[in-house]
């Protein structure tokens, strides 16, 4: 009887035990909400774009070099001058210029003597035939002798144009509007022909640039002549400058598989120089209504097969979505599917959500 009742208290023990052991287990305290915030996805206008990096340089310049061997007989600029279009820049001697000039005029002076002459010939000869004082063969000759003293002036004229030519070359000048980005000659130097030596000059004209870019073949099939760039320098920091493409070269490189692509660029304050780096972006096109969140939102971004993760926020409860992303521009990225506009993603502080979890949402900092 002794043992039998023992024996019912332990199991009564045994039967309260779990009981309390559950009651521990409900009391445990439960996740607080996890502060985070929030951007609306939004429908808006989507400027599509390609984007680039590239150098800036004069779309005008040019070295100058004399045609002629000679001395530097006045240098009239310095480097860095504004120069305008026919101005002089420098001259060389000219007295062997002048002394050819001379003698192609005295060449011209007697070739026109002696076409006079031949002409006179010929009219006489003509007069004496009409009176049967010349043969026909006399008549001929007269005729060539006068045509051979007439092609003997026109060959003096041209050397005589040559004469003038050289003598004008004599002075070298700038061939455009612009800038002496470099002057290599001073008076008393001696310069070669065109064929060997460094320049004279190089004239530069900064007020129109190129910028010159590769662009990688999956992208060529979007870029267009006339398509606006955008882009910035680091020696200007804060500016956005533009431009529009002017060239696509037809070829792609095939080490790189990228293309050349140059657009024009306006520079009337000249406040860009050749040389400079440039990053920006060839603006392809713009779609209307497409729907974008802020980078930010993105989770575990697959960019190559356009997949990611958002955190949906809904009643304040946190909703892991697997969204389908598109095309990206500056801080914002398409969603083609998972999201509707309106719905709120988390932007910070997702690093320590997981679905279903409570938030404490700030304010939505907009789209």
């Amino acid at each position: 009887m002794k043992r039998w009742s023992v024996g019912v208290l332990g199991a009564g023990l045994l039967a309260i035990a779990p009981a309390g052991c559950t009651h521990q287990a409900d009391s445990a305290p439960a996740r607080p909400p996890v502060a985070v915030e929030l951007a609306e996805a939004r429908a808006a206008d989507l400027t599509e774009a390609v984007a680039v990096v590239g150098a800036l340089g004069p779309k005008l310049q040019a070295e100058l070099k004399s045609e002629y061997s000679g001395t530097v007989a006045e240098v009239y600029v310095t480097e860095w001058a504004d120069v305008r279009k026919g101005q002089p820049l420098a001259s060389l001697d000219r007295r062997d210029a002048e002394a050819i000039l001379e003698g192609a005029r005295a060449a011209k002076l007697q070739a026109e003597v002696a076409e006079s002459r031949a002409t006179r010939e010929l009219d006489r000869a003509l007069q004496l035939k009409d009176v049967g004082l010349m043969t026909q063969q006399g008549i001929d000759e007269a005729r060539t002798a006068r045509d051979a003293a007439a092609a003997a002036v026109a060959a003096a004229n041209a050397q005589l144009h040559a004469a003038l030519n050289r003598r004008a070359k004599v002075t070298i000048r700038a061939p455009f509007d612009g800038t002496v980005a470099f002057r290599g000659v001073n008076v008393g130097d001696r310069v070669e022909n065109m064929g060997s030596g460094a320049p004279m000059f190089r004239v530069v004209d900064n007020r129109l640039l190129e910028l010159a870019m590769s662009v990688p073949s999956a992208a060529l099939a979007t870029v267009r002549v006339g398509h606006a760039v955008e882009f910035a320098v680091d020696a200007i920091p804060g500016r956005t400058f533009r431009g529009a493409v002017s060239f696509i070269n037809p070829s792609v490189e095939p080490q790189s598989r990228s293309a050349k692509v140059v657009a024009d660029v306006r520079n009337p304050s000249r406040e860009l120089r050749g040389g400079l780096f440039a990053k920006g972006r060839i603006l392809t096109g713009t779609r209307p209504s497409v729907l974008q969140v802020p980078r930010a939102a993105l989770q575990g971004w697959d960019v190559a097969n356009h997949k990611a993760d958002v955190f949906v926020v809904r009643n304040d409860v946190a909703e892991r979505r697997t969204v389908r992303t598109g095309a990206v521009t500056e801080d914002r990225v398409e969603v083609s599917q998972g999201l509707a506009p309106g719905d709120h993603v988390v932007t910070r502080g997702a690093f320590v959500l997981r679905h279903g979890d409570r938030v404490r949402p700030a304010r939505p900092s907009g789209a």
